[in-house]
């Protein structure tokens, strides 16, 4: 079924009754998304040195935040963004935004679906790069270049991350893409990479090969293949990796979130 057991289960964001488990280099706040006609709170981590240190740090946007930092916030396990980041003190700042109930779909999507709908990414991106990224930088001690600044996600979250790179080339030096949902819209998206003539971003691929839909990996294959198209494998600019047993799930995604990191970073 494409994985729309997984598209659905955080449209509500399923919320239990239990201790937050999110550090205390995390906070919330809301923000204003016109472009989304929303308010959106936002989650923000910040490295252990952070408020004794006069340091700028790259920074990761991530998707679907209910489910990176605490349990209580997520559907079936978090990623544990930060307690992995803690571990190796990591200098970075990572900036999640959560998804939008029942506009999840919407908004993570870059083509319309016959049968889900969606479509809604460009506003989603919009609402990114031109009003939360500037509050961002503006806020806290960040390296805002292109070199330094991320997206990550998975599932439809690695979906938009990749369509972001392609689209805003000069806003997204770096790219996690768990799980992509490329079936998402497939032919758009070959549409759109064919008419795309430079690619020079670094992209962390990963999937597990027991992902419950077959399509899974040749999809991802196919751009990766694309990306290489587009610049020397010499560059070594990205990186495939298929997780032998691999689920579509938190599980994946946590357990593989230190190593994309350390690669992209």
């Amino acid at each position: 079924m494409k994985h729309i057991f997984s598209l659905l289960f955080v449209l509500i964001g399923f919320n239990v009754a239990a201790q937050s488990s999110a550090s205390k280099q995390v906070s919330t706040f809301t923000i204003e998304a016109p472009q989304l006609k929303s308010t959106k709170k936002i989650w923000v981590y910040l490295p252990k040195n952070y408020a004794t240190s006069t340091q700028k740090y790259p920074v990761i946007y991530m998707h679907d935040a209910q489910n990176l930092f605490d349990a209580s916030t997520s559907y079936v396990g978090e990623w544990n963004v930060d307690e992995t980041l803690d571990s190796i003190s990591a200098k970075v700042i990572v900036i999640g935004i959560e998804h939008g109930g029942d506009k999840r779909i919407e908004e993570l999507t870059p083509f319309k679906n016959a049968k889900y709908g969606g479509g809604n990414a460009d506003a989603y991106l919009d609402f990114i790069v031109t009003t939360l990224k500037p509050k961002v930088d503006a806020t806290y001690r960040t390296k805002s270049n292109t070199k330094n600044t991320a997206i990550f996600g998975s599932s439809l979250g690695g979906l938009v991350s990749f369509y972001a790179a392609v689209k805003y080339p000069d806003i997204f030096g770096k790219v996690g893409c768990f799980s992509p949902s490329f079936w998402f819209g497939r032919n758009e998206l070959n549409d759109l990479l064919a008419k795309t003539e430079d690619f020079d971003t670094k992209v962390y691929f990963l999937c597990g090969d027991n992902e419950g839909d077959a399509d899974v990996i040749p999809d991802m294959k196919n751009v990766v293949y694309w990306v290489n198209t587009k610049r020397c494998e010499c560059k070594k600019l990205n990186k495939e990796v298929i997780v032998k047993g691999g689920q579509h799930n938190e599980k994946l995604w946590r357990e593989s979130f230190k190593k994309a990191y350390l690669w992209l970073f």
